[in-house]
């Protein structure tokens, strides 16, 4: 028998290094890399140009205008021209009580409009889904159609049946003796938020409909074989998975309601308890077309900006720690 000799490598001697890839294999490997960057250029250059014209440009305007305010020099006489300011407009942002109160408004609006949209376009496509509504292709067009009319023309709908005197609605609760004010006092946001939820309240419907035909069948009818009620299926199955849409749905509805501007301007017409400061959209309108001061506009629309920032990033953070919680448990 041949007798097998083991040779023992001394501690510390150093491994044998791997071979040189050839010439031609690194020109290989690197005409691939070339090849996965063009390609990654190409397809990431329409994003980045339209980011770059449609929001950092804008905001860089706003930011410069904000900075600068037009001044005449001697007693008002002189010839207008253009100085440094600063940060005094953003001083005089906030510091003006209109636009706190306009951002009250809007923080009100988000905390009335905000859960009413999302629960309720979760629950219609959830019944939607839940196979209980019959004619579910002509139930899905009718709610959807309202979001298909343009703002301003919703807007000038509800402004007629929130009107005294034509209003078929106020007429019908007045034969019953019953007074309703819609653009008063108390009423004013609730009202604005029936047309927002009128308008948005489809789509946001669709968006979850199509994320709960993405749920798997098997899970559902495993949920079923388990003893799960329909009630039970909808708010602990298929709820949890469309998370992702509910959290979408919440940022972008948040950002729409934080730039409230149709309603209140159309309804202002009508109510005197909508002012032309009422939002701070619309706050930014008048600073900059009728009080030409558009180094103020300027900087409520950065201030606008970085609130909205700020509140989409609470958010997103929130449900971050959410999830993170629940895959802890």
């Amino acid at each position: 028998m041949t007798a097998t000799t083991h040779r023992r490598v001394p501690t510390g001697t150093p491994c044998p290094a791997p071979p040189a890839p050839s010439p031609a294999g690194l020109r290989a490997r690197r005409a691939a890399r070339r090849r996965r960057l063009t390609a990654c250029g190409v397809l990431m250059t329409p994003f980045f140009a339209l980011l770059l014209t449609v929001f950092l440009i804008p905001v860089g305007t706003a930011v410069h205008l904000s900075l600068y305010s037009d001044d005449q020099p001697g007693l008002g006489f002189g010839p207008e021209r253009t100085v440094f300011v600063g940060l005094r407009s953003y001083a005089a942002v906030l510091t003006d009580p209109t636009f706190l109160g306009g951002l009250g408004t809007v923080a009100l609006y988000c905390l009335v409009y905000l859960p009413l949209m999302v629960v309720g376009a979760l629950a219609l496509a959830l019944l939607l889904d839940s196979g209980m509504v019959r004619l579910r292709a002509l139930a899905q067009l009718g709610l959807f159609l309202p979001h298909a009319v343009p703002g301003i023309i919703a807007a000038l709908i509800w402004l007629y049946l929130y009107t005294p005197g034509i209003s078929p609605v106020i007429d019908l609760f007045a034969r019953a003796d019953i007074t309703v004010d819609f653009l008063g006092v108390h009423t004013v946001v609730p009202s604005i938020v029936n047309i927002a939820l009128w308008s948005n309240l489809g789509y946001n419907m669709v968006v979850f409909y199509a994320a709960l035909q993405a749920v798997p069948r098997e899970v559902i009818e495993a949920s079923v074989v388990d003893g799960a009620g329909p009630v039970r299926t909808a708010l602990q199955v298929k709820t949890p998975l469309v998370r992702a849409s509910i959290v979408m749905v919440s940022i972008f509805t948040l950002i729409w309601a934080l730039q409230l501007f149709t309603e209140p301007m159309l309804l202002s017409q009508s109510s005197p308890m909508i002012n032309s400061r009422f939002s701070p959209s619309m706050y930014i309108y008048d600073a900059a077309f009728t009080r030409n001061n558009y180094s103020l506009a300027a900087a409520a629309s950065v201030v606008l900006l970085v609130c909205t920032i700020a509140l989409s990033y609470g958010v997103t953070r929130l449900t971050s720690r959410a999830d993170t919680a629940e895959e802890a448990r």
